[in-house]
């Protein structure tokens, strides 16, 4: 039985391009694949067929001896010695050799990122988080703040190169630089991670006696962090470069401040706006007048009480509060009145309070009938 044209098996014109040769075995491979044709018989040799036709086409000299001698060119004293690339014995390697340049395209992404033999020979340190607490006060002004960070450091006794000495380090052997390591399972191929340089690609015969072949040691770091005004918890910092160093070299990871701010003593803090309570004596609250109270900035604001004042009476102080972390503007500070009741009075003030508090009735007659009222309720229980 003669063989089909291989661009016909393919369903590909003559002097089809690479690119093309390569989206069109794709296409076949997905469609004919035996696993997603259980039904048909005639399926896995069909896909025989497409793998033998992409095994020359994508080879650019065995394509172009294909182009001039047809299947000629691999019969006889041509090519040598039955169908090309071994398939004149059926073996799967040989779909495997063919399909691992398509899992290539389709996966390679999935699997490190890089196709083509790529490999990471230092990869990238890891990012760091350091938690960091401040005072209100801290918050509302800004500051600067030296923090200690123990991490990874690259190594000066190698550079970074994890080799002593400084010395290059050489191809791994087990995958050949690559570092991943393939195995066929039947018709697919699967990659895994080098298991002898972990996916470097590289080892180190001579391992730096300081960092052990890490290229990086730890230590504690001394950091210059700038608090920007009007922060609140949990607002994060970066700080580019300066988390783990990477290993054999790898450019460092990034440090990420998390701030907490204290709770205060005096202070309730609502985003931008700051809460207070105050206490104010019996006297002020009736008869009104001024008042002083802290500010978070340190001074003290004149506050006017207007007479009759009741507990849980609120005052607004604007721009008093806490600065705006993103753009301009200031809160506002609110205060809360809490009239307080005198304690340890002498004979003489409770002898005015009784006072005061029949002059009260005799100007409230209602009020003074309801006490009354009272009194002989509680009278008559007594009885």
């Amino acid at each position: 039985m003669s063989k089909r044209d291989y661009y016909e098996v393919l369903g590909l014109k003559k002097g089809a391009s690479a690119d093309e040769i390569k989206k069109a075995y794709r296409a076949k491979a997905k469609e004919l694949h035996p696993d997603r044709n259980a039904d048909n018989p005639k399926a896995e040799d069909q896909f025989k067929e497409a793998n033998e036709a992409y095994e020359v086409l994508k080879d650019a000299d065995k394509k172009a001896a294909y182009d001039r001698y047809g299947h000629a060119a691999f019969e006889g004293g041509m090519g040598g010695g039955g169908r090309p690339g071994g398939f004149s014995g059926g073996g799967q390697g040989d779909f495997a050799s063919a399909f691992s340049d398509v899992f290539d395209d389709l996966f390679g992404d999935f699997m490190g990122g890089q196709r083509g033999g790529g490999r990471q020979r230092a990869s990238r340190g890891a990012d760091l988080r350091y938690n960091l607490r401040v005072t209100l006060e801290d918050a509302y002004a800004g500051m600067q703040k030296t923090i200690s960070v123990p991490t990874s450091v690259q190594c000066g006794s190698c550079s970074g190169s994890g080799a002593e000495g400084g010395a290059e380090p050489t191809t791994c052997p087990t995958c050949s630089g690559m570092g991943k390591v393939r195995a066929t399972q039947g018709f697919f191929t699967v990659e895994r991670t080098c298991p002898t340089c972990s996916g470097l690609g590289q080892t180190i015969k001579n391992p730096c006696k300081t960092c052990s072949g890490a290229g990086r040691v730890q230590k504690e770091r001394a950091l210059s962090v700038n608090i920007p005004k009007g922060v609140e918890t949990g607002t994060r910092i970066r700080l580019a470069g300066e988390g783990e160093a990477g290993l054999r070299g790898g450019p460092p990871g990034d440090l990420y401040i998390f701030i907490e701010v204290a709770q205060h003593e005096l202070f309730q803090r609502d985003g931008v706006h700051l809460h207070c309570r105050v206490p104010v004596s019996m006297i002020v609250a009736a008869l009104g007048g001024n008042i002083e109270v802290p500010t978070i900035d340190g001074g003290r604001s004149r506050v006017a009480i207007p007479a009759g004042s009741q507990s849980g009476r609120q005052m607004r102080l604007r721009s008093k509060g806490m600065p705006a972390l993103r753009g301009a503007g200031q809160g506002d500070m609110f205060i809360e009145l809490a009239v307080e009741t005198p304690v340890n009075l002498t004979a003489k003030q409770k002898e005015l309070l009784r006072e005061f508090e029949e002059l009260s009735e005799d100007n409230n007659p209602e009020s003074k009938s309801f006490f009354k009222s009272v009194k002989g309720f509680w009278d008559s229980m007594k009885g």
